[in-house]
């Protein structure tokens, strides 16, 4: 398809014609466009139609003017050339403008190219002559607007084939690259791949990248959440689109990476991860077919995990235009003779109740009324703390140690002199109970009754707690149990003395806290007085809160301190800084609450002190939620140390440790450490600008 260089001017509109000396100023120095240029010289008296909003609709519209003149001009038997457009269209999409022009241009050439195989090829040639600098905004673009695999394939053609950028672009970069684009994307990119014998090596040599990248453990590390759903999502996308021949072909690889990929992410920390592996893995092994050893996790449904399984389903190739009518109409045939089978079942019940009735001469006795029965128990509850402890100890009877752990709580906290003789003993039991026999809340109630040891008699519990931490033979779930007892005792200790104890509520109702929800309730805390410490414009001044008696200020350090002695000794069992990184994550966010809970203690400078250091040595950490812990632990300590303190402690290091800060807040691939790094930040300069004694300035 060739036009005369002197046709030119004939078969473009006059508006695109009178603006090629603007658009085609290609050197460095003179990237404007028009609307640029007339905004520079006009500013307020710029007229309405050069507004981006105006100008590139009306853009793409002289576009397709022209356009329908070439396709007309090929049929009258004309050589044409597409060379002037398609540089005017890719140095538009380059320069950011693509969603103007494609919401324009998209509708209309999807459904010529329907029907038209000229308007197919013209659009084809359009884009084979789009500059190489250019192809990825323009391909970006144009798949982001369209809607199904099929009008992808028509508009496009083999592009993917014979263009290199293009190829790229396709099966690399808007893939494994680029993680910002919705699943309707992706379902359009990886349909169009499938939909021609050419294209469908490329499908292909797509999985196996994803695999790669999916089972690498490296990149579970180093990438953020919102990337790994990404790919995982194109893993599922390619694996639902291979055919049974193609599926045998890569049965070892994508066996290798379904094990690998579980298995890497079921060692993270993060709880999103973990569900992300096992539900592509669940897939993964049902799409391979393998009797008996298809894999089945148990997890919670939620909107993620459903629109993950959703993708293994059959993709749709026809435009969702085009099959909207198809599925109305499907659904009204499938729900004719479901309508007709419901009412022959509810006319057959109906003449069957008629001939029961007759026959059944219970209907006029009244029934006991049992609502208010309730089962008889064999056993009694305890009433004391000794036969509540003896029961757990040594009771074989399931109820009575369910009795026992109903009752322990309440015990505990109403007889205090006869908890305080057995406090240890009574912990030391319920940290080794094992749930025998199933107890409904057994989670719960074990971990009330540990709180409630905690708070009555605090010193001796929280000595033989912080030891047994770092204790042999113990389980990462009751290493995990001493620190959420730790915490929850904490928060009930510094609640004021004034006020009458009402308990951890809000807390104490969870069984275990997940790990995500530990960090959301605990960074809403760090904002909080964030935002308290924070002066803004037109508000009042802020008022800070008063320090008030409590019982934690005064026990503080028996909680921090034993935590900090043995982190860096490795066991047999327990290896805090190597392999069990669950336990050191929750460890730091265990200890950045009790340093945020120990705020106008007298204790608190020597606290944040050991804390830093302790941090200091773990922060560069691979695993995310350690990272995270170590971001809530500097929060917590700079809150909580006095200004005057805190910088003569970092005094040596704080351009460090500012640069640090800084380092994370931009370039950690985590969202909730690059947050976190921010808010210390903000906490660093305003204990600066406190102990300098800086005027105040409102922020």
């Amino acid at each position: 398809m060739m036009m005369k260089s002197g046709d030119r001017g004939t078969s473009l509109c006059s508006q695109v014609h009178r603006t090629r000396h603007y658009w085609f100023c290609w050197t460095p120095s003179a990237p404007q466009t028009l609307p640029s240029i007339t905004s520079n010289r006009l500013h307020t008296k710029t007229p309405d139609a050069f507004l981006p909003q105006q100008y590139y609709p009306l853009l793409a519209t002289n576009i397709l003017c022209m356009l329908e003149k070439t396709c007309q001009a090929l049929r009258d038997g004309q050589d044409c050339s597409l060379g002037f457009v398609a540089q005017l269209l890719g140095k538009v999409c380059m320069q950011g403008y693509s969603s103007f022009i494609f919401e324009t241009l998209v509708p209309r050439l999807s459904s010529l190219t329907r029907t038209d195989p000229l308007w197919q090829r013209v659009i084809q040639k359009l884009l084979e002559k789009i500059p190489e600098r250019c192809m990825e905004s323009v391909i970006t673009g144009l798949i982001f607007n369209l809607r199904g695999a099929a009008a992808v394939s028509r508009l496009m053609g083999n592009l993917v084939v014979t263009n290199k950028k293009a190829q790229f672009v396709l099966t690399y970069k808007l893939v494994l690259q680029q993680y910002q684009h919705p699943t309707r994307l992706l379902k359009s990119l990886l349909g169009y791949l499938a939909l021609n014998a050419e294209r469908r090596p490329l499908l292909k040599q797509v999985l196996q990248s994803v695999c790669q990248v999916w089972c690498n453990s490296s990149a579970i590390k180093h990438t953020c959440v919102e990337q790994q759903l990404y790919v995982s999502k194109a893993l599922l996308l390619c694996v639902a689109l291979l055919n049974l021949s193609e599926i045998e072909e890569l049965r070892e690889e994508m066996l290798q990476c379904m094990l690998g990929g579980v298995q890497c992410r079921l060692d993270s920390n993060i709880e999103r991860i973990r569900r992300m592996g096992m539900v592509v893995g669940e897939c993964l092994s049902h799409r391979l077919d393998m009797p008996g050893s298809q894999l089945k996790f148990k997890y919670e449904p939620d909107e993620e995990i459903i629109e993950l399984k959703s993708l293994m389903e059959s993709i749709p190739t026809k435009d969702s235009e085009e099959s909207e009518p198809e599925h109305q109409s499907d659904d009204t045939s499938r729900l004719q003779p479901e309508s007709e089978t419901s009412l022959t079942q509810s006319v057959t019940s109906q003449s069957g109740r008629d001939s029961d009735s007759e026959l059944d001469s219970d209907d006029d006795l009244t029934p006991y009324d049992m609502s208010a029965d309730q089962e008889k128990k064999k056993s009694a509850p305890p009433r004391y703390v000794r036969d509540c402890l003896e029961a757990l100890m040594s009771s074989n009877d399931a109820e009575r140690v369910e009795l026992s752990l109903q009752a322990a709580e309440g015990l505990l906290r109403k007889n205090v002199k006869a908890t305080q003789e057995v406090s240890v003993q009574f912990c030391k039991v319920l940290l080794h109970l094992d749930d025998r026999y199933n107890t409904e809340g057994f989670q719960v109630l074990r971990q009330n009754a540990m709180v409630a040891l905690t708070v009555t008699d605090t010193k001796p519990v929280v000595e033989y707690l912080t030891t047994e931490f770092y204790s042999l033979n113990y389980s990462l779930r009751q290493r995990l149990d001493v620190l959420e007892v730790l915490a929850l005792s904490a928060q009930e200790l510094s609640e004021p003395i004034t006020n009458k104890h009402t308990g951890a509520q809000p807390i104490a109702a969870v069984a275990a806290r997940d790990q995500s929800d530990d960090i959301t309730h605990w960074r809403q805390i760090v904002e909080t007085r964030i935002q308290s410490k924070t002066r803004r414009i037109s508000k009042s001044a802020t008022q800070m809160v008063k320090a008030v008696p409590n019982r934690y200020a005064s026990v503080a350090g028996s909680f921090i301190f034993p935590l900090l002695r043995n982190y860096d000794r490795s066991q047999v069992t327990f290896d805090l800084l190597g392999t069990d990184h669950l336990v050191l994550g929750r460890l730091l966010h265990t200890l950045g609450l009790l340093m945020h809970l120990a705020v106008n203690a007298p204790v608190a400078s020597q606290m944040g002190r050991a804390l830093l250091d302790f941090v200091w040595a773990v922060r560069f950490h691979t695993d995310q939620m350690v990272r995270r812990g170590v971001m809530f632990a500097v929060c917590a300590v700079f809150l909580s140390m006095p200004s005057d303190t805190l910088l003569t402690d970092l005094s040596d290091d704080l351009m460090e440790t500012r640069a640090w800060l800084a380092d994370v807040a931009e370039n950690d691939c985590d969202t909730d450490c690059r947050s976190l790094a921010v808010q210390g930040l903000i906490l660093l300069d305003k204990n600066l600008t406190t102990q300098l004694q800086l005027p105040d300035v409102e922020t």
